[in-house]
């Protein structure tokens, strides 16, 4: 099984999501957004590669990955070397932004 690694920005800002969504939609759907986060983390631990290629991020060096969460609001971003057995989560890309944003903040 493929080893997770939270880089800090994706780490803090799913903090700050899960924080926002309990205020604004109530703790059930707080909840339910974390329980999504554990279900992508449990499979891509065994199927690190199971993701759709990112197509804003294709032609890069590394094979970025991406899963939507929470209504498809989110896209959690990630690659994995093979060669370490290793997922990095790079971001936690909101969809309502411009893409130029995320290939930006992914370098």
């Amino acid at each position: 099984m493929a080893k997770i690694i939270w880089r800090k920005r994706p780490s803090l800002l799913l903090d700050i999501f899960i924080d926002n969504a309990c205020e604004e939609f109530g703790k059930s759907t707080a909840l339910k957004w974390a329980e999504e986060v554990a279900a992508f983390e449990s499979r891509v631990r065994q199927y690190p590669s199971s993701y759709a290629l990112e197509n804003l991020l294709l032609g890069r060096m590394k094979l970025y990955r991406s899963c939507h969460i929470m209504n498809r609001r989110f896209k959690i971003i990630y690659f994995y070397d093979k060669s370490k057995d290793v997922v990095t989560i790079m971001d936690i890309w909101d969809t309502r932004m411009d893409p130029k944003t995320l290939t930006k903040r992914i370098r």
